[in-house]
């Protein structure tokens, strides 16, 4: 594997940017220079991050999320 995260990478399974191998390595996000924990998906080169809003969810039982813009710094923990 290499040491750089990709440029998109989508926690749900149902995303086509989901990959489960780099979860389970773990990747944690720097956006706009606090840490995140919280973080659904993001994207690197267009620079937001998707995060839950709070409890609610959707007709599917998934939860609603929230696109935020900045500088995202993703990282492996391990």
């Amino acid at each position: 594997m290499t040491d750089t995260p990709p440029d998109r990478l989508a926690a749900n399974p149902r995303s086509p940017f989901y990959d489960g191998d780099l979860l389970e390595r773990g990747v944690g996000i720097v956006f706009d220079g606090v840490e995140r924990t919280n973080v659904d998906e993001y994207c690197v080169s267009e620079g937001w991050v998707k995060v839950a809003a709070g409890k609610s969810k959707d007709r599917f039982g998934m939860p609603l999320t929230i696109k935020l813009k900045g500088k995202v710094e993703p990282y492996f923990r391990s």
